[in-house]
């Protein structure tokens, strides 16, 4: 019998064989894209653990000295207020003493702005920014607009660029 001649069933056992082995590849082709996919997700998943501990080490950095620096702000606060309540006869008369006060307050400051702490330091007739200042009072003032700030009563403070404190102002309820 030549190969022509021959009937499909002498093919059985081969053709069997064949559906097999096909059945078994395929198997193992799902196998292995589930595997890909598995370890594709690993590998993605492991990059965000990465960036995430990247990103929460820097906050860290940046942000990690927050509590010490609101604890420092009333020693600031304190040392300014010192300041501004000397007269000009007592600044005389304690000169030395109000130049130890002015050094120190500078210290402080120069150490707070080089560990990223700045001040927010708003001037009478800026605008009230409610991200930035906080309206302590609100009162109707003569040839101001409303909004605008008529006192200062402290500076606010930001880390980084974060608010740590608002200033807190006083705020022109008048129209015109």
């Amino acid at each position: 019998m030549t190969q022509d001649n021959m009937e499909p069933e002498d093919f059985g056992p081969l053709e069997t064989e064949d559906f097999a082995m096909s059945d078994e590849l395929d198997a193992l082709r799902a196998e292995r894209d589930d595997m890909r996919d598995r370890f594709m997700r690993a590998l993605a998943e492991a990059e965000n653990v990465r960036k995430r501990s990247d990103r929460d080490r820097r906050e860290a950095e940046q942000y990690g000295s927050t509590r010490l620096a609101r604890d420092l702000l009333p020693v600031f606060d304190n040392l300014k207020r010192a300041l501004d309540s000397a007269s000009d006869d007592a600044r005389v008369q304690s000169a030395a003493l109000i130049e130890g006060v002015e050094l120190t307050l500078r210290e402080l400051t120069n150490v707070m702005t080089k560990h990223g702490v700045k001040p927010i330091s708003p001037a009478i007739g800026e605008m009230f920014d409610p991200q930035m200042h906080q309206a302590m009072f609100e009162a109707p003032v003569a040839g101001t607009k409303a909004g605008q700030i008529i006192q200062v009563m402290t500076d606010g403070f930001l880390l980084h660029d974060r608010l740590l404190r608002p200033a807190q102002v006083g705020v022109s309820s008048m129209v015109g």
